[in-house]
């Protein structure tokens, strides 16, 4: 039976009319592609997990996004990625209809790749770590950041490695910012800096 989140069904509810069957259509060809992946959010965002995430989907205003987490592993056959080329929007570029997608068949090639690696990855055994119980430090990630992120694949994979207290130093510098001239400036910052693996307090550290 297909694992459906409610706040999957909210988002594409609330997104623009032109967004609506690209997002519905994207979200039935996962769940056909692989029965058993699960539904969750991440950054606001509807995400696709089948031992680690998948892929994800999103709406702007003018367009949709969607896009492989673990993207620069995909072998890429068609050559119908698009996020070296700076596209802002996923691995396909901005999407305004449902023309922008490749055809099914690759989409459901891609997917099924995605989670073969996912797979092969859950194989390798992990070092243990003892287990230190800490306060939770989740902040969720504002939708602006989110969408630069998606912007720089270089950058959300290193922020996406970083503990949560780093992840909470960046975001709360944003949310302090006084006028929008200041947070823009901040914007830009944290994505240099995050690209290059750097802490918000990098200076301060040694």
């Amino acid at each position: 039976m297909p694992n459906y989140d409610p706040r999957i069904e909210a988002y594409i509810d609330k997104a623009a009319d032109f967004a609506k069957p690209i997002l519905l259509h994207l979200r039935d060809l996962i769940h056909c592609t692989v029965p058993e992946i699960a539904e969750t959010t991440k950054w606001s965002m509807p995400f696709f997990e089948c031992n680690g995430p998948v892929c994800y989907i999103a709406a702007f205003k003018q367009h949709c996004a969607f896009g492989f987490w673990k993207s620069s592993r995909l072998s890429d056959p068609h050559k119908v990625l698009k996020e070296e080329e700076g596209s802002g929007a996923g691995s396909f570029g901005k999407i305004s209809s449902l023309n922008d997608l490749p055809n099914d068949d690759i989409l459901i090639e891609y997917i099924a790749e995605m989670v073969a690696i996912n797979a092969q990855d859950i194989k390798k055994p992990a070092a243990k770590k003892p287990v230190v119980a800490k306060a939770p430090l989740m902040v969720e990630t504002p939708a602006y950041f989110m969408e630069l992120l998606i912007k720089n694949p270089q950058a959300m994979a290193v922020f996406e490695k970083f503990s949560p207290s780093a992840k909470k130093e960046y975001i709360t510098w944003f949310i302090d910012a006084k006028t929008g001239a200041t947070l823009q400036k901040r914007l830009d910052q944290a994505i240099e800096w995050i690209s290059e693996g750097k802490q918000r307090n990098w200076k301060y550290k040694r």
